[in-house]
């Protein structure tokens, strides 16, 4: 019989301990390990208890979440611990701040529900896929970590798509969720200020998240992140992120590519969506002018979008398994054959640059060629 996984809930109200608990208990997969009303609590239970994934309140008395975080990750690089948050611009940068000190993914807390059902409910839509994603397997040896296995070189038992070049590489397009922050966070550190081409990202996240993450993103690179504002034309040097709740999209005007932002419906339940972001690129763009990169994310947003710009000749690279934190989207991109190149998390930026580059190189020798004949 298959182990039931453990879960550890640190929060300090009542109203949310019972919530998540009853959540917990409503699923056979899973079993209450223990509840803690604060971190410092939750660290003196946690190795009597042997928790499989932790629930970790933002905001607490005594011990909060950010320096409980900091002690389970002294002792426990791999333990998933997922960020329990208000939907509140002070919960949201912390929020962020502890995706960056390893924290594995975050929920954002119940808000204007009618009901105690109704709250658990969502807590459950929205919690239980996060934890059977990070726990591949009821084992705690065998769950997703937060500082991946590098590795220098794949091997994947999938097909990759050969790729040919004829156009110079205009735009970089990057969808990502689960584990994204800390993988885009790598990608673009890896990026010098005189990368030629624009960057769009899609980032799976709330409104105030986004601009929290763009601003820590921006600290990261010498080049400019910032959230996009629809109607601005994209130029080398720029990295624009989709605001939460909104999609980002493209659209060609004359001459400019500029950013457009819709409220349209939701996409394999997420606005942002991957997918509609490179649907619209498959519009604008023409062949391998596009070079787009799928990171670590739950699910399978970015699919569809790979098959639209595959059938135009669209480069794509995906990160590695031993790199994501769930293999979610990257995966299903690679075993549909889509993929031209597999890579681990610390390869991409130097693979971007070396694609951008030689494209650029050989269509400017193509160009002296062909004014020569």
């Amino acid at each position: 019989m298959t182990r039931k996984i453990r879960v550890l809930v640190v929060d300090d109200s009542v109203v949310i301990r019972r919530l998540l608990a009853d959540a917990i208990s409503a699923d056979s997969r899973f079993e209450l390990a223990a509840v803690a009303a604060n971190g410092q609590i939750a660290l003196s239970v946690l190795e009597r208890t042997q928790p499989d994934v932790v629930t970790l309140d933002v905001e607490m008395p005594i011990m909060d979440g950010l320096e409980t975080l900091k002690q389970i990750r002294a002792k426990h690089r791999s333990l998933p611990v997922i960020m329990f948050s208000t939907l509140t611009e002070r919960c949201a940068q912390t929020t962020i701040d502890a995706l960056a000190l390893g924290a594995s993914d975050y929920v954002t807390k119940p808000a204007n529900v009618g009901s105690f059902s109704a709250a658990r409910q969502q807590v459950m839509d929205a919690l239980i896929p996060k934890m059977l994603g990070l726990c591949r397997s009821p084992e705690p040896q065998e769950c997703a970590t937060t500082t991946p296995r590098m590795v220098t070189q794949s091997a994947p038992a999938v097909r990759l798509r050969k790729q040919t070049q004829t156009e110079a590489v205009e735009l970089v397009a990057i969808g990502s969720s689960t584990g994204g922050p800390n993988a885009l966070a790598e990608v673009l550190r890896g990026l010098r200020a005189d990368f030629p081409v624009p960057i769009v990202i899609t980032q799976h996240m709330p409104p105030a998240f986004t601009r929290f993450l763009a601003q820590r993103l921006n600290t990261y690179t010498p080049l400019e992140v910032k959230e996009a504002i629809a109607g601005v034309a994209l130029e080398a040097g720029q990295v624009w992120i989709a605001p939460g709740d909104y999609h980002l999209c493209v659209v060609r005007d004359d001459r400019k590519v500029r950013l457009a932002l819709s409220t349209s419906a939701p996409e394999n339940s997420c606005r942002p969506s991957v997918d509609t972001l490179f649907r619209s690129i498959s519009r604008a763009y023409k062949g391998s002018a596009v070079l787009a990169v799928v990171l670590t994310g739950m699910g399978q947003d970015g699919l569809r979008g790979c098959e639209l710009l595959a059938q135009t000749g669209a480069q794509i690279i995906v990160q590695d398994e031993a790199s994501s934190v769930v293999w979610g989207m990257p995966g299903a991109v690679a075993r549909a054959g889509l993929a031209s190149g597999i890579l681990p998390q610390h390869l991409i930026a130097g693979e971007l640059v070396r694609r951008v580059s030689s494209s650029r190189s050989l269509n400017a020798l193509l160009k002296r060629t062909a004014a020569l004949v």
